[in-house]
C-alpha cells in the first residue's frame, strides 16, 4: 500500500525530525504578547509546558530557555565513568556506586526542629491555657509542657523522619539497578532540566513540584531523578492509608512525608487542632530550610485527570506558609509523567502495600519489561504572583450546576447558558478548615492550573496512540499496515496541536513496540498474503488497560471531543435515525445552536476533567472548542447563495464603514458583528476521513458519558437511604453486570462511578442528608420516573451511537 505524501511527512517525522515552531511575539497594546506560531517540518521539538500568561505574566517571562526544543535529552539510568570524578578500568566497573556517592544532599532537616515546632505560635495558641476547649467525647489531654512536649514529637514522627544518608544511597542504587533491568530508558529534557534548575538559584526561594500521578512508583522515581541532577532530596508527600507501617518508617527515612490522621478531626476538637497546627508549623520550617517538597495533584489509578483530596490540603499548607510570611516566595514547578507501561501491581489491589509486597512486585517485575518512562517539566511560576492576580478576581455571574442545567434537562430552560457553574473544590477538612471560603477557591485554582499544566507537558506514548486506535477505531480488529498508516496519521495530529510524544524511530519499530507492550491485550493472526491480523481482546482485564492507555489521548484532544459529542447532540434532535457511520452532508447547523450544546455539556463535564483553567470562561472554551473544529476539517462555513464570500473585500465601502465612523458609532458596529456572528451556520466536512475522525472523537469522551448515562438510568434501582460509599459500590455492580452485556468494560471503573455520584450531587439529583458524610436519598424532583427518562435522554445524546 503505497503511502500519501501526508504520511511519508509525518514518517520522516517520527524518525527524529519534530516539527520546530517559528515563533515571532507581537506586542499588543493591552500588555499581553501574541505568539505567531507557523508549524512545519524541522529537527525541533514542540514548545510545551509555558505557564499561564494571564494568572502569572512575569513567571512567563522568565526562567524560559531560548533554545529549549532545541536541546537534547539525558537518560537518567545510563551512568558511566563520565558522571563520576574518576576514569579507568575500575571506575566502569563500579560506576554506579561511585556517582550515587558524588550526589550531594543540599539541605536537610534542622537539628532543632522539634524546638522549633514546639516553640511556634500556631502550637502555644493550641497547648496554652487559652486554647480551644477539650470536647465531651475526647478524653482530657495532659496539659504539663513536658507532656505537650511529648505529644507533639509523637505527631511529628507521624509527619516526617530526619534523612538517613546510608538507607538513601543503598535505596537509589538498588532502585538505579531496578531500573535499569525493566525499562529502556528514563528520559529528561535537558532544557526543562536547565529551567528547574535556574529557578532553584532563586535567593530564599524553595521549589515545590506538583506532579501528576500514575504509578506508586512515581515518589522513588521523582525523588531518584532530582537527587541525581544535583538538586538534592525532595519531600515527597505519600499517601498514610496506602502503606503499612513498617513501609511508612521506610519512606519517611526517605524523605517521605505524611498527613497525620487526627488532621481530619474535627475543627473544634483541641486534638485536631494541635495535629493542623504541628503540621502547618512544619510545613513553614521545612519551606524556610529551602528544602524542596513534591506534591502529587492527581488520584492515582483514575484514568482520567481528577484533582486529589490530599494534594490539595498540601496546597493548602503552603499557601498559607506564603500567608504567614515564613517565605518570601514559592517557586512551582509543574510536572508531567509518561510511561509506556506503568510498572504498579497495586492497582487493583485494596490492600495497603507493606516491605513483602513490595519485594513480590519486584520479582514480578524483573520478569516483564516496561517500556520507557519520560519525565517532563513545565515552567516555573511564582505562588505570589499567582495568589496577588487570582485574589482580586472574582466572577459576578455564577450559579450552582443544579441552577444551571436542571431547567434545562426538564425542558423549562432551553435558551443559551450565559453563567459560570459555581466552584465547588475541597471540603472543610484538614487543612481547609482554617482558611476562608476564598482562600480554599484560591487553592482550587492553583491546584487546576498546576493539573492542567502537568498534563499538558507530558509526552504522549507510541503505547497510548496504539491503544486509542484499537480501543476506539479498530475495536473490531485492523490490519498492521493500516495500524501503522494511522499511527502515523494520528503522531502527526498531536504534534500539530503543539503536544510532544515520547518516541522517535522508525514507523514499523514503534507500532511493533507498542504491541510487544500489549501482547495481553491484543491478538495477532499472521495471514497468508503477509500481512498480521491485530484484534484486541474482549476480556474485562484487556479492555480496561487498554482504556487507561488510551485516556492520556483525550486532554490532547478535549476540545474537539467535546465539539464532536455537540454536534453529535444537534443531529439526535434532527435525524434520530441517524447510523453512527454516516455523516450528513446537506444538514445545517446554525452557530448558536451548536455553541449552547457546547456550554451545556462543558457544565455538566467536571472542570478538572476538562482541565479547564480557572481563568478561562466556558463561553470562551466553548468559542475555542467551535474554532479548533473548523482547523481539524470537520465543520466548514455555510454561505447562502447570492452572498458575497467571507473573504470577499473588493466592494465594501471603507469610508462608510470605517473611516468616516463616529466614536459613539463602535459600539452599534460590534453588537452588528456578534449578530452577523450568532446567525454564521455549517456543514460537516465531506473529506474522506472525517467520517472516522468524528466518530473517534466522540469514542474518546464516550466512557464518561455513558457511565453517567448508565448511572441515570441506576436510578430507577435507587433504594431507600443508604451511605455514599454503599451506593457507589451497587452503582459500580450496576456498570459491571451492563458491561459484561456489550463489552464496554472501560464505562465500569471505580474513578468513573465516583465521578457521576459527585455530578449528581451537584446537579440536585442526589441530596445528602446533614452531618458528616451523611446519607444519600433522591430529591423529589427525580423520585418521578419521567423526570429519570429525561435525565437519562439529555445525558444520552451526547454520547456517541
Amino acid at each position: 500500500m503505497a503511502l500519501t505524501r501526508r504520511d511519508s511527512a509525518a514518517r520522516s517525522l517520527l524518525a527524529g525530525k519534530l516539527p520546530q515552531r517559528n515563533m515571532t511575539t507581537w506586542p499588543w497594546g493591552f500588555g499581553v504578547k501574541l505568539e505567531i506560531i507557523t508549524p512545519f517540518l524541522g529537527k525541533y521539538r514542540p514548545f510545551v509546558g509555558r505557564c499561564c500568561q494571564t494568572c502569572t505574566p512575569k513567571s512567563w517571562q522568565s526562567f524560559f530557555h531560548k533554545h529549549l526544543p532545541s536541546l537534547g535529552f539525558c537518560n537518567v539510568i545510563q551512568v558511566t565513568e563520565e558522571n563520576t570524578r574518576y576514569r579507568g578500568w575500575l571506575v566502569r566497573r563500579f560506576c554506579y556506586v561511585l556517582a550515587i556517592l558524588d550526589w550531594k544532599v543540599h539541605s536537610d532537616t534542622p537539628r532543632d526542629l522539634q524546638e522549633r515546632i514546639f516553640c511556634s505560635k500556631r502550637v502555644q495558641d493550641v497547648v496554652s491555657p487559652k486554647g480551644l476547649p477539650a470536647r465531651g467525647d475526647e478524653p482530657i489531654l495532659r496539659t504539663s509542657p513536658a507532656q505537650w512536649r511529648s505529644e507533639v514529637l509523637s505527631i511529628l514522627n507521624q509527619i516526617q523522619s530526619p534523612l538517613s544518608l546510608f538507607i538513601l544511597r543503598l535505596c537509589s542504587w538498588t532502585l538505579l539497578r531496578l531500573l535499569s533491568r525493566v525499562v529502556h530508558s528514563v528520559l529528561l529534557h535537558k532544557g526543562q532540566l536547565e529551567m528547574v534548575c535556574r529557578a532553584a538559584q532563586t535567593p530564599d526561594v524553595p521549589l515545590v513540584f506538583l506532579s501528576t500521578h500514575k504509578s506508586r512508583l512515581d515518589g522513588l522515581l521523582l525523588s531518584f531523578l532530582l537527587f541525581s541532577q544535583g538538586l538534592g532530596v525532595p519531600r515527597v508527600t505519600w499517601e498514610h492509608q496506602a502503606y503499612t507501617p513498617s513501609l511508612r518508617v521506610l519512606l519517611r527515612r526517605l524523605g517521605g512525608v505524611f498527613l497525620p490522621p487526627g488532621a481530619e478531626q474535627a475543627p473544634d476538637s483541641k486534638r485536631g487542632a494541635l495535629f493542623r497546627a504541628v503540621l502547618a508549623s512544619y510545613v513553614e520550617e521545612l519551606l524556610k530550610s529551602r528544602q524542596h517538597l513534591l506534591i502529587f495533584l492527581e488520584e492515582p489509578f483514575s484514568g482520567v485527570p481528577q484533582l486529589s483530596a490530599p494534594g490539595g490540603e498540601w496546597l493548602a499548607l503552603v499557601l498559607g506558609a506564603l500567608h504567614a510570611e515564613a517565605v518570601p516566595d514559592v517557586m512551582l514547578v509543574p510536572v508531567g509523567i509518561s510511561y509506556d507501561v506503568a510498572p504498579d501491581v497495586f492497582a487493583g489491589s485494596a490492600q495497603p502495600a507493606g516491605l513483602w509486597s513490595c519485594l513480590l512486585a519486584v520479582c514480578r517485575a524483573l520478569g516483564r519489561g516496561f517500556g520507557c518512562v519520560r519525565v517532563d517539566f513545565a515552567q516555573p511560576f511564582s505562588l505570589q504572583e499567582y495568589a496577588a492576580n487570582n485574589r482580586v478576581r472574582r466572577r459576578c455571574s455564577e450559579k450552582s450546576l443544579e441552577e444551571l442545567l436542571l431547567p434545562v434537562i426538564l425542558g423549562k430552560s432551553p435558551g443559551l447558558l450565559d453563567w459560570e457553574k459555581s466552584e465547588e473544590w475541597f471540603s472543610r477538612r484538614g487543612a481547609a478548615a482554617e482558611l476562608p471560603a476564598d482562600e480554599r477557591i484560591l487553592v482550587g485554582r492553583l491546584g487546576l492550573h498546576s493539573l492542567s499544566a502537568g498534563v499538558s507537558c507530558s509526552a504522549v506514548t507510541a503505547v497510548a496512540i496504539v491503544s486509542a486506535l484499537l480501543l476506539h477505531k479498530h475495536r473490531e480488529g485492523v490490519f498492521l499496515s493500516r495500524l501503522t498508516l494511522d499511527f502515523s496519521w494520528l503522531a502527526e495530529e498531536i504534534l500539530l496541536r503543539n503536544r510532544d510524544v515520547s518516541f522517535s524511530g522508525r514507523l514499523r519499530d514503534l507500532v511493533q513496540h507498542a504491541l510487544r507492550l500489549l501482547r495481553g491485550c491484543v491478538s495477532l493472526h499472521l495471514l497468508r498474503h503477509g500481512d498480521v491480523l491485530v484484534a484486541p481482546r474482549e476480556t474485562e482485564a484487556a479492555v480496561r488497560e487498554l482504556s487507561r492507555h488510551s485516556a492520556a489521548l483525550l486532554p490532547v484532544f478535549m476540545c474537539e471531543a467535546v465539539g464532536a459529542c455537540a454536534v453529535n447532540a444537534l443531529l439526535v434532535e434532527m435525524l434520530p435515525f441517524l447510523g453512527p457511520a454516516h455523516l450528513p452532508a446537506d444538514i445545517v447547523l446554525s452557530q448558536e445552536e451548536l455553541h449552547r450544546k457546547t456550554q451545556v455539556l462543558v457544565q455538566l463535564l467536571p472542570r478538572d476533567f476538562l482541565l479547564l483553567q480557572p481563568c478561562q470562561s466556558a463561553s470562551c472554551y466553548g468559542q475555542d472548542v467551535l474554532d479548533k473544529l473548523i482547523q481539524c476539517g470537520l465543520l466548514v462555513a455555510e454561505e447562502a447563495p447570492g452572498e458575497r464570500p467571507a473573504c470577499d473585500t473588493a466592494r465594501r465601502r471603507f469610508a462608510q464603514k470605517l473611516l468616516w465612523k463616529e466614536m459613539e458609532d463602535f459600539s452599534e458596529g460590534d453588537s452588528d458583528y456578534e449578530e452577523d456572528t450568532s446567525k454564521r451556520c455549517f456543514k460537516i466536512s465531506q473529506l474522506d476521513n472525517c467520517p472516522d475522525f468524528f466518530f473517534f472523537l466522540s469514542c474518546l469522551l464516550r466512557p464518561l458519558l455513558k457511565t453517567l448515562e448508565r448511572a441515570a438510568a441506576f436510578l430507577a434501582e435507587s433504594g431507600c437511604l443508604e451511605s455514599e460509599l454503599a451506593y457507589v459500590e451497587r452503582l459500580q455492580q450496576f456498570l459491571l453486570r451492563k458491561a459484561r452485556e456489550d463489552g464496554s468494560f472501560e464505562c465500569a471503573t471505580r474513578s468513573l462511578a465516583d465521578s457521576s455520584v459527585q455530578t449528581f450531587k451537584e446537579l440536585g439529583v442526589l441530596r445528602e442528608q446533614p452531618g458528616p458524610q451523611g446519607p444519600l436519598h433522591l430529591s423529589e424532583t427525580f423520585c418521578v420516573k419521567g423526570n429519570q427518562k429525561r435525565l437519562e435522554k439529555f445525558i444520552g445524546q451526547f454520547a456517541s451511537r
